[in-house]
């Protein structure tokens, strides 16, 4: 997920880059954190999509399925002919060759279906709600399981990073394990832009409260002429 924003362009010049890393204690946050960001020693689990749609289809595939082979069982045990699909079926399963080009498409689908499935089923999916740390100071009996959306996430760095002095426009992605933050400065040192971006987002970051602290990258150059 990504934020952008922009002042008004000026200036340019040569556009150097480095990579910083996040390093503030988790365990002493600053600007106005609480206890409930800390470490509780209780692992974040990620969150489960219920995945209702592939669920539906899935359901409603085989209630079909089912209930035309069903019906086609009863109206044979009622004397009555099978349906010619099934017959055809049956006779082309037990007449063609296992190396048959529809064979082995056939089988290669239903392996991908399968295969599709199961993923869906042991992943949790939710990738843009990234897992916060289980807060101090709540009873065990207590279930409290928060997130926080890659979007907001983003957005809040970004007025962070464009706070910095000297920082024209900046761009956040945020991602399970990386922020990657991009910044265009139009006045002052590019080395000195960098360094007070760098310790303002990784105070920013660690306020987060995020179960897995990402790693920081930032990235400051000048702003292309014209």
């Amino acid at each position: 997920m990504s934020a952008n924003s922009r002042r008004q362009p000026t200036g340019d010049g040569d556009i150097p880059s480095s990579t910083g890393q996040a390093t503030s204690s988790a365990g002493t946050p600053a600007g106005g954190a609480t206890a409930a960001v800390r470490e509780s020693g209780r692992p974040a689990r990620r969150f489960w999509s219920a995945r209702r749609i592939p669920a539906a289809i899935v359901a409603l595939l085989s209630v079909a399925v089912m209930g035309l082979l069903l019906y086609d069982v009863v109206s044979v045990r009622a004397d009555r002919p099978g349906m010619s699909w099934r017959r055809r079926l049956a006779e082309e399963l037990a007449t063609r060759p296992l190396d048959d080009i529809w064979m082995i498409v056939g089988a290669a689908v239903a392996m991908a279906l399968g295969l599709l499935l199961f993923l869906l089923a042991v992943t949790p999916g939710l990738r843009r709600v990234l897992p916060m740390r289980q807060p101090t100071g709540v009873a065990r009996t207590v279930e409290v399981h928060a997130g926080l959306d890659r979007h907001a996430a983003a957005l809040n760095l970004r007025d962070r990073a464009v706070r910095v002095s000297g920082v024209q426009s900046a761009r956040v992605d945020v991602g399970r394990r990386k922020v990657r933050a991009r910044a265009q400065a139009h006045f002052r040192d590019l080395n000195e832009v960098h360094a007070d971006l760098d310790a303002v987002l990784s105070e920013a970051v660690t306020n987060l409260g995020l179960a897995r602290k990402p790693t920081l990258h930032v990235h400051v150059r000048r702003p292309k002429k014209g």
